[in-house]
């Protein structure tokens, strides 16, 4: 495998990730999950940031940035206030409590996407590549476990 191959995979599982969550009863979003999941991923990493931050460190634009905040707020995935050192800033964290909607995605399995993906119906082989994305995502992702199926404490998605 060299970098070209693993950027297309990764291409590849956010188009299968996508298709699995579930978007019934959200209604129509301005901001795109994909846009949503890259604060979500920097979130991950610092406890309590500003909008101009994740800017800074995603490369998204700070209008995207805003949305996809608001969009999290609004379903309680994430806390906002004012910054107390600079009150024109907005500091943004992990809620502490994990929302309805946030459980029902994590919860969304991803057999059928995969399947289709696979181009295959075959539970055992299904099952295979499940386990084996567990253990990629266990090594590789932050605010996971070390263990595969496992997710760190605290974590938000």
């Amino acid at each position: 495998m060299n970098g070209v191959d693993l950027f297309l995979l990764g291409r590849t599982l956010m188009k299968i990730g996508e298709e699995a969550m579930p978007t019934e009863s959200i209604g129509p979003q301005t901001t795109s999950t994909r846009t949503v999941l890259v604060v979500v991923a920097d979130l991950r990493g610092h406890a309590e940031t500003s909008i101009g931050e994740i800017a800074a460190r995603t490369g998204l634009p700070q209008s995207a940035v805003s949305a996809a905040v608001g969009r999290l707020r609004t379903v309680g995935a994430v806390v906002t206030g004012p910054d107390p050192a600079d009150r024109r800033r907005t500091l943004v964290k992990v809620a502490p409590e994990v929302p309805e909607r946030v459980t029902e995605v994590r919860a969304a399995p991803i057999d059928g996407p995969l399947a289709k993906a696979l181009g295959t119906d075959d539970p055992a082989r299904i099952a295979e590549v499940v386990a084996l994305l567990e253990t990629v995502a266990a090594r590789l992702s932050p605010g996971r476990s070390r263990e595969p199926g496992g997710s760190a404490a605290g974590s938000s998605g």
